[in-house]
Order: structure tokens, then sequence, then C-alpha cells
């Protein structure tokens, strides 16, 4: 999978940046009735800001237009945009609610900041779980949280999704959410480890998983019910955000189980094989 999520970002020449990141103009407007998407999209064409992304926010007369393209002018933008819309829509129709604009040298910065937001997690994580319990749990974990972030970044790449602030909030949510479920996991393998007798590590590991497994899977179960329903009811606005929870959720139940644990049966076969 994460080979796959890689071919697919390294095809695609990189993820597809939003206008947080890669800078650019974002329009929101209110239309008196709902308009046609495509009809406003050929309105956009004839004043040239490029490629530009159209979706409804909130209500089907609210629309957000994003172009990757920054104005130094913003009233100017907005004048302009409901100018070009004239022929399509009648003009007393059309309300400029915002016109905000992210510029390159911000798009740059606020991409520094989210990627040292996630690099200062994953510190916190290491620390946390060295502490609580040994250092190959610590390693464990991270490895885990890796996979899972690579394998959501990979489906964002494959369905061709835009990377924002927003998709690293919901990131940040996943490597949590994943984290919660590995933590029970090794609780209850160092609980298990404390009384193996004669059984050897794997064993107890296997056991371990076995007793957390109702418990992961109903867990994973009802929250990923609710992320169903963001993702087909909860509205353009927040469709990419449930998405990556989607995806993530979905993987990390996966992770904890089949890569956390399974490294430690492999940090302790590594250790018995050098004694």
């Amino acid at each position: 999978l994460i080979l796959i999520g890689l071919g697919s970002v390294a095809v695609s020449g990189g993820l597809k940046f939003g206008i947080d990141f890669a800078g650019g103009t974002l329009i929101q407007l209110q239309f008196k009735n709902p308009p046609d998407i495509e009809v406003i999209r050929d309105g956009l064409k004839t004043i040239g800001l490029g490629e530009s992304t159209i979706q409804e926010f909130g209500s089907k007369k609210d629309i957000l237009i994003r172009v990757q393209r920054s104005e130094e002018k913003l009233e100017a933008v907005g004048s302009m945009v409901r100018k070009s819309l004239m022929g399509k829509f009648n003009i007393d129709e059309i309300t400029v609610e915002r016109v905000e604009m992210v510029g390159p040298k911000v798009g740059r910065d606020l991409r520094e900041k989210a990627l040292l937001s996630i690099l200062y997690a994953i510190i916190g994580i290491v620390i946390y779980i060295s502490w609580r319990f040994e250092l190959q749990y610590a390693i464990a974990a991270i490895i885990a949280l890796i996979h899972d972030v690579l394998v959501t970044m990979g489906a964002f790449s494959i369905f061709d999704k835009e990377f924002t602030l927003v998709i690293v909030a919901a990131f940040l949510t996943i490597i949590g959410y994943s984290l919660n479920d590995t933590i029970v996991v090794f609780d209850r393998i160092r609980e298990n480890l404390r009384r193996k007798g004669k059984s050897s590590i794997a064993d107890m590991i296997n056991t371990s998983i076995n007793q957390t497994l109702s418990r992961t899977l109903l867990t994973s179960g009802t929250t990923l019910l609710v992320v169903i329903a963001l993702f087909f009811f909860g509205g353009e606005i927040i469709h990419d955000f449930s998405f990556a929870l989607l995806v993530g959720i979905f993987i990390g139940t996966y992770s904890s189980i089949f890569i956390a644990s399974v490294f430690l049966v492999y940090w302790d076969s590594r250790n018995t094989a050098h004694r």
C-alpha cells in the first residue's frame, strides 16, 4: 500500500497542495437561488484567473471559489468575479461575502509549520511511550504511525485530493486515534508478559491481540460509522477531512494489530539471535 501511494505521488509530481500551502485566492459568493456550478465555471474562464475549484459552502446558495493565483487587490478580484458572472446571472443575485489571499511565502511558511507540528507530535509520542513502556514499544508505535500517514497520503495522491491545513489536522487526529489503539494493545501485552510462564513472547503477544481484538474492532467500527456519515452527508467542505479520517482510522486499526505488535516479535527474535 505504501509503495502504491508513493508511486502515485512520484508519478503525479508530488502532492496536490491547496491554497493554504501553495498560495492563491479564495472567494465566497452568495446567490439568491442555487446556481449551476458549470455555468459559474464557464463565466470564470473569461477573466483568466487560472485553474479554479468551485464547490458549495454550507447551503447550495453559497459558493466557494479557490484559484491557484495570488492577487494583491482583493476587492478587485471580487469585483472581477462578480462582473464575469453578469452574463450568466442577474448581478443583483450575487453577493461577494469574502475574498482571502494566501501569498506563496505565507503558503511556504504554513507548509513548514505543518510538517513541524507532525514532527513534534512524533517526538512527544516517542518520549511518552519510552517512559510508560520501553524503547522498542516507542519504535514499534512510530513505525505504525508513519505507515498510517504514508498510506493516507498515498490515498490523497491516488484520488487527486488537495492537501490543506484541514488535512494536517486530520493527520494529527489519525495519529492520536491510532496511537490510542496501539497503547491499548501494548498495555495488555505488558500485563501478559509479566505472567507469561513458559509461553514464548510471540504467543503472549498473539494472546494479547486476541484479548483486545473485540474492543479494537467495536471502537473502530462505531467511529467509522460516524466518519462514513460525515463523508456522505457532511457536505463538500468537510468531505476531504472525513475521507482522510476514513482511510486513516481503517489503516490505523490494521497497523495497531499487524504492524506495531509484529515489530515487537521481530525485536525479541532479533535480540534472542544476538545472545
